[in-house]
Parts: structure tokens; sequence; C-alpha cells
């Protein structure tokens, strides 16, 4: 029997996850219970695409793609940052249905990498992930970002001690200590210096502009294939 708590003449009653700007956030930070709901939603418009592709062009079935799948996996995907492998693959699967679609192919036709590198541009969802994050890193160093995230990454230039002196001359940031590496390394604070660390020198260039930073981090993403 669950636990619950009264409150006036109200009860409220345990809940097994609770919904935050439209993600479910359960116990073990693994967000099963959301990606799954957000596979099912987008297998959906998937199909109903599929049942109109051959009134379509290519270029119309990738906006609508893009619109009603690709944005609905992007969606706070910076939380599943260290999820599990069994959580990724979940959304990478649909993305790989989502290319299918746009090049009008069958699931067991050759070619679909190619496809997603070569003429869609996609990332892998692990590479999404870790776009998003570095993306918003580079926002809040920059002031772009709003004041409650900016201040919590801070450049390694601005410490003192012997860990950061070896990354004071190279736009790296301070990694927080953390007690769960399962758990820890999962918060903005974390991954986001994390990420941000293991980019190469250019990329942490910080007279670069958003779009020259988010061009290069696509490049660089896609020559790891």
């Amino acid at each position: 029997m669950h636990p619950s708590l009264a409150v006036g003449s109200c009860t409220v009653k345990l809940a097994d996850s609770a919904r935050l700007l439209g993600v479910l956030i359960s116990p073990d930070l693994y967000l099963k219970q959301y990606i799954s709901r957000v596979c099912i939603s987008c297998f959906s418009q998937l199909r109903q695409i599929r049942s109109v592709r051959r009134s379509l062009d290519d270029k119309s079935t990738a906006t609508l793609v893009h619109a009603f799948v690709a944005s609905r996996i992007d969606y706070c995907c910076s939380l599943l940052f260290g999820s599990p492998k069994t959580v990724t693959d979940k959304l990478q699967r649909v993305l790989n249905a989502a290319a299918r679609v746009v090049r009008n192919t069958r699931k067991y036709e050759r070619g679909l990498h190619h496809t997603m590198r070569h003429d869609l541009h996609w990332l892998d969802m692990t590479d999404r992930i870790q776009f998003r994050i570095a993306v918003t890193v580079y926002r809040c160093l920059h002031g772009t970002a709003p004041e409650y995230l900016s201040e919590l990454f801070v450049p390694a230039s601005t410490r003192s001690s012997r860990h950061c002196l070896g990354s004071s001359d190279s736009n790296k940031l301070v990694v927080p200590p953390v007690k769960l590496s399962t758990y820890g390394r999962r918060s903005i604070t974390a991954s986001g210096s994390i990420v941000l660390n293991i980019l190469p020198e250019y990329l942490r260039d910080p007279t670069l502009s958003i779009d020259t930073f988010r061009r290069h981090l696509k490049t660089y993403l896609f020559a790891r294939y």
C-alpha cells in the first residue's frame, strides 16, 4: 500500500512519477516511462506520414518528420546524458524509422547509415544529446542563457587549485565532484562541464559565434563516424 499525505481535507497519494515541463521524472532517473511514451507518439506520427508518403516529395516529408518526430526526440534530450544504452537505443530506432520514411525505403533495405549521414545529416542519438548539451553550455558561457544556468559553470581559469592549472589555458570548465557516478554526473553542471572539456580546443575558442560553433561541432561529431 502506497503511503499518503493528508493536507486539510484532501489526501495526497504517492505517485510513481512526476511531470516537469512535459517530462515524466521517475525515481531511478532513467526516464524509461517518458521514453516509452515518446516512442509510441513518434511511431504513431510516422505511420500517419507513411500513409500519405506517395503524395509528398522528399523535402515535404523531411519537414513533417522534423516537426512531428525529430523535434519531439530532441526535446529535453540532454536529460538522457549518461542513461543506459537500452534507453537511448529506443530513440535511435525511432530515428532510423524516420529516416526510412523520409527516403521512402523499407526496414531491411540497405543504405540506412548513408542516408542518415550524407542525405539527412542526422546525428545518432548519443551525439544529439552531446550536441544539445554543448550548445547549452556555449550559451551559458556567452551570456545568452538564463542566469540561473550560467552561474552553474565555472571556468577552470578562475580556480587556482593544482588540478585546474593544466586546463586554465585551454578554456575548460571545473567539473564538480559528485558522490554517485551514475546520478551525479547526469546533472547539468557535471554533464555540461564534461562534454565541453572533451571537445577539441578549437571548439572551446570563446571568440566563436554561436552559428560557427554549432557548425564546427556538428562537423566534429560527424567526423567520428
